[in-house]
């Protein structure tokens, strides 16, 4: 422990002695003139009524991740001790600098939200994770809540300069920010301790020292083993068993110490990023409410449990109780539990709860559509996100006891003057009988009885429509170009109602049999596409289907097993017989022959056949466009080449210094532009006629041709 010490305070002195001019540069360096609209116009002049662009997608104002499909996350929201105001880190894209503006703002929640900045700038923090032992950034905002010090004089926070993240502090004032730590790793988490002398902080310093190793290790050539993923690098990956460890940071004056046992459960040590988080409260008087699964599989739902005066466990078995929570939290005096969680059709909707453990049902008080995210007790009432098919994220205040919603800030008023189309919800059961929905969006201008091309957006549609999960196809400006689209959200595994289920190895296995899982999948895309066709609404002979990660598998099983679709574009691909196995790494192929998948070095087409475009190459045809991040395109190569070779119309574009969620704003912004792009020509015979595309639109119209004597051969 002394050790632990003595290198902690050597690191934070060197850190200290740097505080003066990190004060400098946080107060003194002037703001982009690209982030001077980071904060709206307290009164944004009155816009025209126009169509909505690309560009208004991608430059939303996110507080906290922008996925609306995001349940069971910590809030984004700090609250300052007396209730009164709110901080967060607001943050927009700017794809001409490639880079996002980001500030830490705060407002006030008793009369008008007065929003202002008390420290401006930063880098994108991105979410890592731990996938087979092995340490991988996926990609997707971090999410970060400031804390404000007892006295409510200061706010902590986390800030990303020059690829390292620290903590720092701002005064509540606006009179200034500083950085507090100087940790050659990134900072996990913050919080204050409870006299507020002290900022408690996570990091996980063997990453450090692990990188040493592996970079020494390299002088002499790297053994090829299970820390390789050959399709994230060329090198071995840190291995994810280092611990993350705790320390407290004195702001003043640097000085660091390891946190006590009481000063560790005010930062969450086990890293639990992107990870749903069963919901939990303790009262003011110590009693405990939590969530647990019902039974051994990690797919039960949760059920509600309360510790009474006597110490014994009192679990709700009402009808209102039958999972899919997402938030708890106790009344002031410790006697009623209110509970927010996802209920109805494929709980497509959110219902606020009222409880005294032990007495009758819980009492609803709201139910809505609309989804809220990162609800937290301010003063009487909740601070919640809210947003819909339509609404872009923003800030409200629930009242706990009525349900009754008021909106507190708006960080994109601008919005308001957008025209985008009708949005409707459409719900069906697959040929298992497990309920999804889907939202179907029509151009503003749409005239009832005509047919229209519609695009395919996978696999969640919670909260406000963007472009999917990993948002790479922009919904709303597909249909401001006279596309339908389906917003599919995707059922419940096929595993779920399964008995034997114990483990998430249990679930792989179950879901990969036979393609069982992929087939209940198909099944529900199909019968919401064909939904949508019998109103009349989508051409058959154009549609598109799209997607990332599973909803990418989908629609490679789509392509592969039905004649539905008439164009593609996919973001992340592929698992195929010979590129998962060796791209994907030991640990990788490890895990995929556990689950049931033949070993590379078998051929089995009779297990592939389903599920490999690369050895249905021959008889694919529909046109396929690939954007990939550099971390994974080696995965397609092997479905590009057997396209390619099978003179099928393939097109593969890959973005560097990405992960499996792409994070660069002029990235995402090419990705937007060239799906519209694809789609149009491929489904409405549209060209755009700037110059820059002219070698784009060369390639497509060869490839037209070239599916021409295909279609019209016997």
């Amino acid at each position: 422990m002394v050790a632990s010490r003595c290198t902690a305070q050597g690191r934070v002195a060197r850190a200290a002695a740097f505080l003066p001019a990190l004060w400098i540069l946080a107060t003194a360096v002037p703001a982009m003139a690209a982030c001077e609209d980071l904060l709206s116009s307290p009164r944004p002049a009155r816009q025209a009524v126009r169509s909505i662009t690309p560009d208004d997608l991608l430059r939303l104002r996110d507080i906290g991740q922008p996925d609306g499909s995001m349940f069971g996350q910590p809030s984004p929201l700090g609250i300052s001790p007396d209730g009164h105001q709110a901080a967060f880190i607001l943050s927009r894209a700017d794809p001409d600098t490639n880079s996002y503006c980001r500030a830490l703002v705060v407002i006030s929640l008793s009369g008008p939200p007065n929003p202002h900045i008390l420290d401006r700038g930063g880098e994108m923090i991105t979410n890592s994770t731990v996938a087979r032992g092995l340490i991988v950034d996926i990609g997707f905002p971090a999410l970060l809540t400031p804390a404000w010090s007892p006295d409510g004089r200061w706010i902590a926070y986390l800030r990303r300069d020059q690829g390292v993240t620290q903590a720092w502090r701002a005064r509540a004032d606006g009179s200034g920010a500083q950085v507090v730590t100087r940790s050659p790793v990134d900072v996990e988490a913050v919080a204050w301790t409870h006299d507020g002398r002290r900022i408690v902080y996570v990091e996980q310093p063997g990453d450090d020292d692990a990188g040493r190793r592996i970079a020494q290790e390299g002088r002499g050539g790297w053994l090829y083993d299970a820390r390789f993923a050959p399709n994230v690098a060329a090198r071995p990956l840190i291995p994810g068993s280092a611990p993350r460890e705790a320390f407290t940071i004195d702001p003043a004056n640097g000085d660091v110490m390891p946190a006590d046992a009481a000063e560790r459960t005010l930062v969450p040590i086990e890293d639990q990023s992107g990870s749903s988080i069963a919901p939990s409260a303790v009262s003011p008087d110590g009693r405990h409410a939590w969530t647990e699964h019902r039974d051994a599989s990690p797919l039960s739902p949760l059920q509600l449990v309360v510790v009474d005066d006597s110490g014994n466990r009192v679990i709700c078995t009402g009808a209102h109780c039958d999972g899919g929570f997402t938030s708890l939290w106790w009344d002031r005096e410790g006697k009623e539990l209110r509970f927010l969680r996802r209920e109805g059709w494929a709980k497509g909707q959110m219902g606020l709860y009222r409880w005294i453990p032990g007495t009758a049902e819980p009492r609803r008080v709201l139910l809505t559509d609309d989804v809220l995210l990162g609800c937290t007790p301010a003063g009487l009432s909740l601070l919640c996100t809210s947003e819909n098919a339509v609404t872009p994220r923003r800030l409200v205040s629930v009242d706990p006891r009525s349900g009754d919603v008021r909106p507190i800030y708006d960080p994109n008023p601008e919005f308001g003057s957008i025209r985008l189309g009708k949005v409707e919800r459409l719900r069906w059961r697959n040929d298992l009988g497990l309920e999804a929905w889907g939202d179907l969006v029509l151009p503003p201008d749409y005239r009832p009885g005509t047919k229209l091309p519609m695009i395919v957006v996978q696999y969640h549609s919670d909260g406000f429509l963007r472009g999917g999960t990993g948002d790479e196809y922009p919904i709303h400006a597909f249909a401001a170009r006279g596309f339908a689209v389906l917003s599919i959200e995707r059922p419940a595994f096929f595993a779920e109602a399964k008995p034997g289920i114990r483990s998430y190895d249990d679930v792989n296995a179950v879901n990969g049999k036979g393609w069982a899982e992929r087939r209940s999948l198909l099944s529900s895309l199909v019968t919401g596409v064909n939904m949508v066709i019998a109103r009349g609404v989508a051409d058959p002979a154009r549609i598109g289907i799209t997607g990332l990660s599973d909803g990418a598998s989908t629609a490679r099983f789509a392509l592969i097993n039905t004649r539905l679709f008439a164009a593609a574009a996919i973001s992340t691909c592929c698992v195929e017989p010979k590129s998962v196995m060796i791209y994907g790494g030991i640990a990788y192929a490890d895990a995929m022959r556990a689950m049931g998948y033949p070993p590379a070095s078998r051929d089995d087409p009779a297990f592939w056949s389903p599920y490999s475009m690369a050895l249905n190459a021959r008889a694919m045809g529909q046109p396929l466009l690939m954007q990939l991040a550099d971390e994974e395109y080696l995965l397609g190569l092997e479905t590009f080449t057997a396209l390619r070779e099978a003179n099928q119309p393939v097109e593969m574009y890959v973005f560097p210094g990405e992960h499996h969620i792409k994070w660069q704003p002029a990235h995402r912004r090419a990705i937007y532009e060239r799906n519209l792009d694809w789609f149009q020509f491929w489904l409405q015979s549209h060209v755009d006629p700037d110059p820059a595309k002219a070698a784009q639109y060369k390639r497509w119209e060869a490839m037209r041709a070239q599916l021409r004597p295909a279609a019209s051969s016997p």
